[in-house]
């Protein structure tokens, strides 16, 4: 046989060989690498952000669950990054909630996250059984700083775990959430529910809640125990207005509520009791006394973005001897389905603007 002719039929036999591998593992990976297609930054404080694509089985976790953060760890490598290692680490974070209504009827939330330099992810999801979302990671909880980011793609895979990772968010039925860190002894419920965590229970809320009713149920489903041995409250709010701060006492679930039309929370228990109630008053404060005085109807979402720069803090030494300042600051609107994002305090200059329609 010629030569030419085997040399011709082997490199066809390679060439095929190749497109059939390619399209194998286009076929396996094609959500993860739409996923990572979409990673992009957009602020040099730092701010990605991400379009996560398919669904990242969180059905399948809430069927074994996970009683902490290594076991969620373990579910999220071999889930969603093929064996690829990841860390979860929550250190101590000062934060500030609030929701309240426009002149226009828009219901709004907004959030300031307060830690040492954080990189911050947001990311939209759609999973195959539960409301579309968009919410904000700390990167620096995935093991990102200020000298290690998602900028080759070796440490962009680890952005994948982001779904489960969320501190604040909206989904699409204009309901958001907000957890906080508060000074109480580390959630750790012991019955025979399913057991999430800290950061699995925003995911869970975003997901399957509508309300804040539902949002409740959902949470007295499961066993919650709080991440990185540290205790956490959430404030939930809805499209209707309707808002909540969810504490646990005692291992017991506390429902803060209020009469008003407005609620907001930061570092301490708003549960009544004897226990040691925390920090953040100050910015309580801050943001009560404005919220008071307009009755809890803002002239529009500025008037909300005032609100997070009235609260926010400047770079301080925190408990721990490390410089803390609020890292974003956020704004989401309930009823419209969009958010605003402020990066590092920069309130002069226009926010980073994103919408769920």
């Amino acid at each position: 046989m010629n030569w030419k002719k085997i040399l011709k039929r082997t490199l066809l036999t390679i060439l095929v060989i190749v497109i059939v591998a390619g399209s194998v593992f286009y076929i396996v990976f094609r959500h993860e690498i739409s996923s990572l297609m979409s990673l992009e930054k957009i602020d040099d404080y730092t701010l990605y952000t991400m379009e996560y694509d398919g669904d990242y089985g969180f059905d399948d976790f809430l069927k074994t669950g996970a009683s902490n953060d290594a076991e969620l760890v373990d579910f999220v490598v071999k889930k969603l990054l093929k064996g690829l290692p990841v860390e979860f680490s929550i250190p101590n974070l000062g934060c500030s909630t609030f929701n309240a209504e426009t002149q226009d009827g828009d219901r709004i939330f907004g959030r300031n996250f307060d830690l040492t330099y954080s990189p911050a992810l947001f990311v939209k999801t759609q999973p195959d059984n539960g409301y579309a979302s968009m919410s904000t990671v700390n990167l620096g909880f995935l093991g990102f700083n200020e000298d290690k980011q998602p900028d080759s793609l070796t440490k962009q895979i680890i952005t994948l775990a982001a779904p489960y990772a969320p501190l604040d968010g909206l989904n699409e039925k204009g309901l958001s959430i907000g957890v906080l860190l508060i000074p109480d002894e580390a959630t750790n419920q012991q019955t025979d529910k399913i057991d999430i965590t800290t950061t699995t229970a925003v995911r869970l809320v975003l997901d399957k809640a509508s309300t804040v009713d539902e949002a409740i149920e959902f949470l007295k489903q499961y066993d919650m125990h709080s991440s990185a041995k540290s205790a956490y409250h959430f404030q939930i709010a809805d499209a209707n207005g309707k808002s909540v701060v969810v504490e646990y006492i005692n291992n017991e679930i506390s429902l803060v509520k209020d009469d008003k039309s407005y609620q907001m929370a930061t570092n301490f228990l708003l549960t009544p009791g004897d226990y040691d109630f925390g920090h953040g008053q100050d910015r309580y404060e801050k943001m009560k006394t404005i919220l008071d005085q307009n009755k809890g109807i803002l002239k529009d979402e500025q008037a909300g973005m005032d609100i997070l720069k009235a609260a926010s803090s400047n770079i301080h030494k925190n408990e721990r001897g490390e410089e803390s300042a609020t890292q974003w600051s956020i704004l989401y609107n309930n009823t419209d389905l969009t958010a605003k994002m402020i990066m590092g305090r920069k309130y002069d200059q226009p926010a980073h603007e994103f919408s769920l329609k």
